[in-house]
């Protein structure tokens, strides 16, 4: 057939993990910029917190003030993979239980009404010429919590992770947040089990804000898509006991940091959230204000004219639905597909549901070099039509399956960048309970010593700002895209050092 709330984001100060009276606060006001900043730029290391974080990040086994190794911790997510035996199978759409095609829009649907929905999208690109693309989308208008508790033991600052299983992940059991709950499931809609450790992040006063914000998810697959990123601290003594809690383990940043050197390790909500805590590093004067940063995003989504409204998934041109897959009739970008999933260790034991399958993998890649000495990134202003603010702050380069018009600039220096330049390299997956083994090269590459004027003097729609400077900008919300944010999770972990 053809088929044509969480709490508020920002920071109050005087509280821990907060900046405190007489600091500058630059970009991390909800409202906008303050005044520029001196010789540390904002969301630099200069938080109260900051030195609890870097005691945190130099932590990477006992002999630093880790509770283990970080290869005991390899070996317990190999055992936790086997103890689990997720089992998974891809199904025809009528064998899907709960969900279906409804009769009028061809959208798919939960018969529950929430969880998400499968829809149409048309984008139009008053900067392009040709009829706008259409394609399907996800649409989830639940806010999830993907929240990390945090406790320290003997003076460093451990985070609670869990070794949890999606079924679109490439090994299926990765490094989990402590939380990881859409609305639909803390709820309980699918009549499963609780949801472990949720009333650190629900119940007031039970657990101190170390940072709380909303952030988008990926703008091409979800049409203005949110999850509350939040770390909360507690003095509680919980999961101490590994016997009673063995899906969970409290790790220091340092060792996330080392296990985000190996290839689809952490999971994408576990770092985007560390994307949020302060960015370490980088102190010196900026090649730019906080003001003229924040005044080139706004230029750039004031001239953006990419726009997007949802349709009938029945009514999507140039996709095709048979019993396997929604996909497109030149069977590229991606497809909508549907599995079924056994899992113990669940809040379900057992379910159906559809998934999107990118048709190959993406890359996101920062450029960086040195200014006076002052590690800087060239970030991109980046048009997803399904953002809530349509543009945000992305990698230099940023590539998916499913991308629409030429390669994007910068593309050619990233492919042909050698390993002396390569500072960092992993794969990443995706959100696995969404999409069926959606991967990403994730890169650092110097272009110190390269002299080029394409690089040096941008065009307008990238900018080199610092790592402070893009962390301040994330702890706005809904400024940086989620691509970027697994990169700065890399330098905030320190699993690569740009100086």
């Amino acid at each position: 057939m053809r088929i044509d709330s969480s709490r508020p984001h920002g920071t109050e100060t005087g509280q821990r993990g907060q900046r405190g009276p007489g600091k500058p606060d630059g970009l991390s006001g909800p409202d906008g910029p303050g005044e520029a900043d001196g010789p540390s730029g904002p969301g630099e290391a200069d938080w109260p917190v900051a030195a609890t974080i870097a005691r945190s990040v130099a932590a990477t086994g006992p002999a630093t003030g880790a509770r283990t190794t970080t290869g005991e911790i390899v070996a317990w997510l190999a055992e936790r993979r086997r103890a689990h035996g997720t089992r998974i199978r891809r199904i025809p759409f009528a064998e899907l239980d709960g969900w279906s095609f409804q009769e009028d829009t061809g959208n798919l649907v939960h018969r529950s009404g929430r969880f998400f929905t499968v829809e149409g999208m048309r984008v139009h690109d008053a900067d392009r010429p040709g009829a706008p693309w259409e394609q399907p989308v996800m649409r989830q208008p639940e806010v999830g919590v993907l929240g990390l508790l945090a406790k320290e033991f003997d003076g460093v600052l451990h985070f609670l992770v869990q070794a949890k299983m999606e079924p679109g992940n490439r090994g299926m059991l990765q490094l989990s947040p402590t939380v990881q709950a859409t609305r639909s499931n803390y709820q309980r809609v699918h009549g499963g089990s609780g949801v472990r450790f949720l009333e650190f992040f629900t119940e007031p006063g039970r657990a101190r804000p170390l940072t709380d914000t909303l952030q988008s998810e990926h703008g091409e697959w979800f049409l203005h898509k949110s999850n509350r990123n939040v770390v909360v601290e507690t003095a509680d003594e919980v999961a101490e006991d590994p016997a009673a809690e063995p899906d969970f383990r409290w790790l220091t940043l340092g060792q996330i940091g080392e296990l985000l050197r190996l290839d689809n390790v952490v999971n994408m909500d576990t770092r985007t959230v560390l994307a949020c805590l302060p960015t370490p590093g980088g102190q010196g004067p900026a090649r730019h204000t906080d003001a003229e940063v924040s005044s080139w995003l706004g230029a750039a989504r004031s001239r953006s004219r990419l726009t997007a409204e949802p349709v009938r998934l029945a009514r999507v041109r140039g996709w095709l639905r048979d019993e396997q897959a929604v996909r497109r009739t030149d069977d590229r970008h991606f497809r909508v597909v549907a599995v079924a999933v056994e899992a113990d260790g669940r809040e379900v034991g057992s379910w159906t549901q559809p998934l999107f399958e990118p048709c190959g993998p993406g890359v996101s890649a920062f450029l960086f070099r040195h200014f006076d000495g002052v590690p800087h990134l060239l970030a991109h202003a980046r048009a997803e039509a399904g953002l809530p603010q349509t543009v945000e702050v992305g990698p230099t380069v940023c590539s998916t399956p499913d991308g629409h018009g030429r390669p994007p600039a910068y593309a050619d220096v990233v492919r042909a960048a050698d390993g002396a330049r390569v500072r960092y390299a992993a794969v990443h997956s995706e959100e696995g309970g969404r999409f069926l083994y959606a991967e990403s090269r994730c890169l650092f590459v110097s272009v110190d010593g390269v002299d080029d004027s394409d690089l040096l003097t941008p065009p307008p729609d990238h900018l080199w700002i610092t790592p402070g400077q893009l962390g301040a900008l994330t702890g706005r919300g809904h400024q940086v895209t989620v691509q970027a944010r697994t990169l700065l999770a890399v330098l905030n972990s320190g699993a690569v050092r740009l100086s």
